[in-house]
């Protein structure tokens, strides 16, 4: 697929990036030790700690290969379809690189076909070792995850670089010069909203290799769902409303229980399902929960919502979409803490309505959207959502 590639005419690197590349090079430890912590934080499996370092756990196919580079489930979410698109017109493979085990652990599922390796730690001999082993010919890299190493690397090589989905960026206003002259080695850049276009723009790049097509995210198929699963959980709900707080970090839950407390003195037979983004985390959950003195049904145990169940703690992995289609009202987390918000479009896609609290900078733009169609509503902390769970529920204005 690269044949014939000539690397774009780029300018020379910065003093911001030399220092950089130095530091990297002669402290490779550095890296290296953040990346174990985080392999063994993430619950990743130990013998694939090697592939952080560049050592590959997997032969290269032969003919053309496609290098998808997606942190984590977001990205690897929004990445799915071209993915596809791009395996089904060209007949290459599929090489996907995640930072995360839950990035991993959703590509497995929904695109089981892709090779899996996690990202290597931006060093010289990690960088090096993958690319020489899996020698790909074409590089997608989504979203912000830009490693300055890995990009100068492959566009060294001769292998186009498309940089996907990108958004706004603080670093790009803050080190415009370093941040201009890494994104030059792109042949291709996409962007989320004309903002970022134009951001890009202001860097100095050519602007014939920039494209707004808009959030990838925003255009993604809609999540899966099992659907004897779907009924399971359906019958065993039946009537009652529920309302479900999704991809939750500890920054959120306490607002959350707080909501759910209140909302259920308006609504005694109100249930919650809760999803906390790292579902590892539920035996954590369980102790707080039962602490607070709510009644509980755990899904990683295989149980179901009874009519005592006040919170049904959805602590799996790949079933969001069974759960969006449970629910019309949706409180999506990450955005009361720094996390800066999550996908809102794979609720909406699904017909639910989304709260969210004022932290959502990584998908600002998504929700002004959706707000000006009415689909999203802003909280400010745990009482506000707690009245407008109570407000919303079972109302006219919801099923609207």
């Amino acid at each position: 697929m690269s044949g014939g590639y000539a690397p774009v005419p780029k300018p020379g690197l910065t003093a911001l990036l030399r220092a950089y590349l130095g530091v990297t090079a002669l402290a490779p430890g550095l890296l290296t030790r953040l990346a174990r912590k985080g392999h063994a934080a993430q619950g990743a499996a130990p013998e694939r700690l090697a592939e952080r370092v560049g050592h590959a756990s997997a032969a290269r196919p032969e003919g053309a290969l496609v290098w998808f580079h997606a942190a984590s489930v977001g990205e690897v979410a929004s990445s799915l379809d071209l993915a596809r698109d791009l395996e089904r017109a060209t007949g290459a493979r599929l090489l996907f690189t995640t930072t995360t085990a839950t990035g991993a652990e959703t590509l497995a599922r929904r695109l089981p076909q892709a090779i899996h390796q996690f990202q290597p730690v931006d060093t010289p001999a990690s960088v090096g070792a993958f690319l020489d082993h899996w020698r790909p010919d074409l590089a997608c890299l989504m979203e912000n995850d830009l490693w300055p190493r890995l990009m100068i690397e492959t566009d060294r090589r001769a292998i186009p670089i498309a940089v996907i989905n990108a958004r706004a960026s603080r670093s790009r206003t803050r080190a415009p010069r370093a941040i201009g002259a890494l994104l030059s080695r792109a042949a291709l850049i996409s962007t989320q909203d004309a903002a970022t276009a134009a951001q890009m723009r202001g860097l100095g790049l050519d602007q014939a290799r920039i494209m707004d097509t808009g959030d990838l995210k925003a255009a993604a198929s809609p999540l899966p769902a099992d659907p004897a699963a779907l009924e399971a959980l359906r019958q065993a709900i039946g009537m009652r409303p529920v309302w479900a707080a999704a991809s939750t970090h500890p920054g959120d839950e306490g607002a959350v229980i707080a909501a759910h407390r209140a909302a259920l003195r308006e609504h005694p037979d109100l249930l919650l399902i809760l999803i906390p983004r790292h579902p590892a985390r539920g035996a954590e959950l369980v102790q707080r929960l039962g602490q607070a003195g709510f009644v509980i049904a755990r899904r990683s145990a295989g149980a179901v919502p009874e009519a005592a169940t006040q919170i049904y703690l959805a602590d799996t992995l790949g079933e969001m979409g069974l759960f969006y289609r449970l629910t019309p009202l949706v409180f999506l987390g990450g955005s009361f803490g720094t996390e800066g918000g999550h996908n809102p479009y794979e609720p909406a896609m699904l017909g639910a309505a989304v709260l969210h609290g004022p932290g959502i900078a990584n998908f600002r733009q998504a929700y002004a959207g959706l707000a000006q169609s009415g689909v999203a509503l802003r909280v400010l902390d745990g009482a506000d959502l707690g009245r407008q769970v109570s407000r919303l529920t079972a109302s006219p204005q919801l099923a609207e």
